[in-house]
C-alpha cells in the first residue's frame, strides 16, 4: 500500500471518528435532563445537569427557555426568559447545547423584537437568520482605530459643545422626565441620510412609552434604518438583563460588515435593578446598596464592545449612548458613578433647566466629551471653539447680577450676549439641525449679529438664517460636512447671508 493511500485512509478514519464524537456528544446533551427544585419570581433552581455550560439555554416543560446563570456544586441557578406558567417543582428540564443567542441580519431593519428574536410588531417570524451569541468578547485593541469621525446628533448644544464621535461611549444622565429619551430619539432621526444604522434597546420601560417611541420613529421615517429591541417592565428580570447584550450583538453584526452603528440603551439603571433582583434571588452576596460585587463588570463588558474598527477590517463603528437615571440630581450615586467612569463623557440634563423651559436641558457645567474636538468638524472649532468657556462665565455673571449689583458696560454686554447664546441653544424636539445651518447660527451669535435682536425674536431670526443658508450657500454646506476648514471666503459669505437674512426678517415684521 502506498504512503499516499495510507495517509488518505488515516484522514478518513479521523474524520469519521470526529463525526462520531460530535454525534454522540449531541445525543448525550439531548439525553441529559434535570429536575426543577424551586421556581418563582423569574428564576429557577435545577438539579441533575452536570455538564451544563454558563449561559447555555435550558428548555423547560411547555417550551419556556432559561439560561444557566449560577453553576453551583449541587444545583444550577437558571434565569427564565419567559413566563413560568406551567412550570413547577419536579418538572423536567433539558439541555439544549446552545448558548444564548440572537438573530442578526439586514432583515431586522424596521423590526421590533424581543432580546431572543421573537417579533413584537405582528409581522413574520425571524426563522432563517444567522444567530450569534449574546455574550461576545470585545474587539482587541490592535483591531481598533482612533475615534475621529463625528456622529452628528442634530442637537446644537451637543454637536457644538459636547461632540460625539463614531465609536465613542457617551452617557446621557439626568433625573426622571428631563428629556433623556428625547435626545436619543432626535439623534436617531438625524441619522436618516448619514448612513448610520440605529439600534434602540428599551429596558424595563412601559409598553405605552415604547409604542410611542416606535410611532415617533415611523412618523419621521427613521424606523427603516432602525432595530428596536424591547424587554419591557412586565418581562422577567432575566430578559431585561439580556436585552442590552442582544442589542449590542445585533449592532456588532452590522459593524463587522463595515457599517456605522448607533446603539442606545434606555436605560442602564433599570438594567442594574434587574441584575440586582436576579442576583439576590439566586443568593449572590449583596454589597453596596444590595448590588452584587460585579455590577461594575456587567456594564463595563457591555460598553467595552463599542469601538471603531481599523480600515483593514472594514472601518465600521459601534457608538453607544447609554442612558442612566439619577435621583434628586445625585450624580455621585453608585450606578451613575460606575457608568461615568466607564464611558467617554456624559451629557447631563438638569431638572432646573427643564423647569425653566430651557430645552434641551443640557447642563454644560456637568457635561463633557472626553474625546472632544478630535471628533468635531473643523468649522465648529472655528466658530464655536470658546463658546463653552464664555457661556460658563456668563452663567457666573448672571448669578451675581441677580443681587442687584451695578454693572459696568462690558459686564452688561457679556450678559446680553450670553442670554442670546442661551436662546440659540434652545431647540424643539423632532427638529434636528443640519451642520451648515448650525455653523451659520453659531457664527451669527458669536460675531454679534444677534446683539440688537430682542430675545423674543431670536427664534425667528434663527429660522431666517437657516433658510437663507440652505437656499443660497449649498456648496459651502457640502464642504463643511466633508470636513474642510472654514476658509476666509466661506466665512465672509456666511456673514453676508446672515446679515441679509436678519435684515430681511426685521423688515418683514
Amino acid at each position: 500500500m502506498s504512503e499516499f493511500n495510507t495517509q488518505a485512509i488515516l484522514q478518513d478514519a479521523a474524520q469519521i471518528f470526529k463525526q462520531g464524537l460530535e454525534k454522540s456528544s449531541a445525543q448525550a446533551i439531548a439525553l441529559e435532563t434535570g429536575q426543577v427544585t424551586y421556581i418563582g419570581q423569574g428564576i429557577a433552581r435545577v438539579s441533575g445537569l452536570p455538564g451544563i455550560q454558563l449561559d447555555e439555554l435550558i428548555r423547560f416543560q411547555g417550551g419556556v427557555l432559561g439560561t444557566a446563570f449560577n453553576l453551583d456544586e449541587d444545583e444550577v441557578g437558571v434565569v427564565l426568559l419567559g413566563k413560568d406558567t406551567g412550570i413547577q417543582a419536579g418538572s423536567e428540564v433539558r439541555r439544549t447545547g446552545r448558548l444564548l443567542d440572537v438573530p442578526v441580519g439586514a432583515e431586522l431593519l424596521g423590526r421590533v423584537i424581543t432580546p431572543t428574536g421573537s417579533p413584537l410588531d405582528g409581522r413574520s417570524s425571524l426563522l432563517n437568520l444567522t444567530r450569534l451569541p449574546v455574550e461576545r468578547e470585545a474587539t482587541p485593541i490592535m483591531k481598533r482605530a482612533p475615534v475621529v469621525v463625528p456622529l452628528q446628533t442634530g442637537i446644537k448644544v451637543v454637536d457644538a459643545l459636547v461632540p460625539i464621535g463614531r465609536g465613542q461611549r457617551e452617557l446621557i444622565l439626568g433625573d426622571r422626565q428631563t428629556g433623556k429619551t428625547a435626545i436619543a430619539l432626535d439623534t436617531i432621526i438625524n441619522q436618516r441620510e448619514q448612513n448610520v444604522i440605529c439600534v434602540y434597546c428599551a429596558i424595563g420601560q412601559r409598553n405605552s412609552a415604547v409604542a410611542q417611541f416606535v410611532a415617533d420613529l415611523e412618523r419621521h421615517d427613521a424606523l427603516d434604518y432602525s432595530v428596536v429591541v424591547v424587554a419591557n417592565a412586565e418581562e422577567t428580570p432575566g430578559l431585561q438583563f439580556v436585552a442590552p447584550y442582544a442589542a449590542t450583538t445585533i449592532g456588532e453584526y452590522f459593524m463587522e460588515q463595515g457599517r456605522d452603528v448607533l446603539v442606545i440603551y434606555d436605560d442602564l439603571t433599570r438594567h442594574a435593578w434587574a441584575y440586582r433582583e436576579m442576583s439576590l434571588l439566586l443568593r449572590r452576596p449583596p454589597g453596596r446598596e444590595a448590588y452584587p460585587g460585579d455590577i461594575f463588570y456587567i456594564h463595563s463588558r457591555l460598553l467595552e464592545r463599542s469601538t471603531r474598527l481599523r480600515e483593514s477590517l472594514g472601518g465600521g463603528s459601534l457608538t453607544a449612548l447609554p442612558i442612566a437615571e439619577t435621583e434628586a440630581q445625585n450624580v455621585s450615586a453608585y450606578i451613575p458613578t460606575n457608568l461615568i467612569s466607564i464611558t467617554d463623557g456624559q451629557v447631563y440634563l438638569s431638572p432646573d433647566l427643564f423647569q425653566k423651559g430651557i430645552l434641551p436641558a443640557v447642563d454644560l457645567g456637568k457635561s463633557v466629551s472626553r474625546v472632544g474636538g478630535k471628533t468635531q468638524l473643523p468649522a465648529y472649532r472655528a466658530v464655536a471653539g470658546d463658546l463653552s468657556l464664555s457661556y460658563a462665565q456668563f452663567e457666573e455673571l448672571e448669578t451675581f447680577a441677580r443681587f442687584g449689583t451695578r454693572l459696568d458696560d462690558d459686564t452688561r454686554r457679556t450678559i446680553e450676549r450670553g442670554e442670546r447664546v442661551r436662546e440659540v441653544l434652545k431647540q424643539p424636539q423632532y427638529n434636528p439641525v443640519p451642520v451648515a445651518e448650525q455653523i451659520a447660527v453659531f457664527l451669527a451669535v458669536t460675531q454679534g449679529y444677534f446683539d440688537e435682536v430682542p430675545l423674543e425674536k431670536i427664534a425667528l431670526g434663527e429660522v431666517a438664517i437657516r433658510e437663507a443658508v440652505l437656499r443660497e450657500l449649498p456648496e459651502i454646506g457640502r464642504r463643511i460636512e466633508r470636513g474642510e476648514p472654514l476658509s476666509d471666503e466661506d466665512r465672509a459669505a456666511l456673514e453676508r447671508v446672515v446679515a441679509e437674512a436678519l435684515d430681511a426678517s426685521a423688515d418683514g415684521e
